[in-house]
């Protein structure tokens, strides 16, 4: 009995040693899988952080392209207002000839255009004598026409004009100034739209192409912040009836000055006569048009 009750004893001991064996194992088995679950895990997270990247990464290559579509509106904005922007024109006296024939802008010397109409808001009676003298001033190394053009009121005389004019080998005919004087009572009150091209910053502008097209934009005249004159060609087949007669294909012309922005007038030329009629559409309601025309 006493050796089996040792046998008993011993087999008792191996099976709680076998118990805490087991016991001892399981742990270690836990904490082995739970690190390579988080692995995986993590693998699969930094794969996601990853796609995201790529994506972040393409949003601003799409960004970057609507930054150029917006670079290239202002561009297309500068064109259209060019006219308000830098004007520098190149003018090369070699490029000019001496007699101006454009068919819309013909200056023959010893040519007198007469204009007459009404103010309706002063109810007053206009005239305007255009003459084409047989003078020349050099400018910017140019000889230009002198055209004396003298404006009236209720036959007061309300300013006395010398334009200068020149045409290009392209027909196209400039106009570099004027001097200008202002009268009340026949005496000179004011000269400050006078200006020559060339000086303190003014430059010519073009008074008529000699290819105009519907559209054309173009400087008649150019000093920053007093002489900004501009002209857009709106037709080219106008019908125009005046003292003078009618006229057939006329170009039609709409002038503004951006210092003035409440102004403007139209204007109608007849191939082979010149200017016919102008006429304010914003800003006044004064009317002239061609009545006469004389030659010396």
């Amino acid at each position: 009995m006493k050796r089996l009750g040792i046998f008993v004893a011993m087999v008792l001991i191996v099976a709680m040693l076998f118990a805490s064996g087991c016991a001892e194992e399981a742990p270690e088995e836990v904490p082995e899988e739970v690190p390579e679950e988080n692995v995986e895990g993590g693998v699969e997270e930094e794969v996601v952080v990853e796609e995201e990247i790529v994506v972040e990464e393409e949003v601003p290559e799409e960004m970057g392209e609507e930054i150029v579509v917006e670079e290239e509106v202002p561009e297309e904005t500068g064109e259209i207002k060019g006219m308000d922007g830098e004007y520098s024109p190149v003018i090369n006296p070699e490029d000019f000839v001496e007699e101006i024939d454009n068919p819309y802008f013909p200056l023959t010397p010893g040519t007198t255009f007469v204009y007459e109409g009404e103010s309706e808001e002063e109810n007053k009676t206009l005239r305007s004598e255009v003459n084409v003298t047989n003078e020349t001033k050099v400018i910017m190394g140019i000889n230009t026409t002198v055209v004396r053009e003298t404006e009236y009121e209720d036959d007061e005389l309300e300013e006395e004009t010398f334009d200068w004019y020149a045409q290009d080998k392209d027909g196209n005919v400039w106009y570099f100034g004027e001097d200008s004087k202002e009268y009340d009572e026949d005496e000179v009150v004011n000269t400050t739209g006078s200006w020559e091209a060339g000086v303190d910053g003014a430059q010519p502008g073009i008074i008529m192409s000699g290819d105009p097209q519907v559209g054309d934009v173009y400087y008649q005249e150019y000093l920053e912040g007093e002489a900004e004159d501009q002209a857009e060609v709106v037709s080219l087949n106008e019908s125009v009836t005046v003292a003078y007669g009618s006229f057939e294909n006329c170009l039609m012309t709409r002038e503004w000055n951006p210092l003035e922005p409440d102004s403007e007038e139209n204007k109608y030329y007849a191939p082979g006569v010149g200017l016919l009629l102008e006429e304010e559409v914003e800003g006044g309601a004064e009317r002239l048009e061609l009545v006469e025309i004389i030659n010396e």
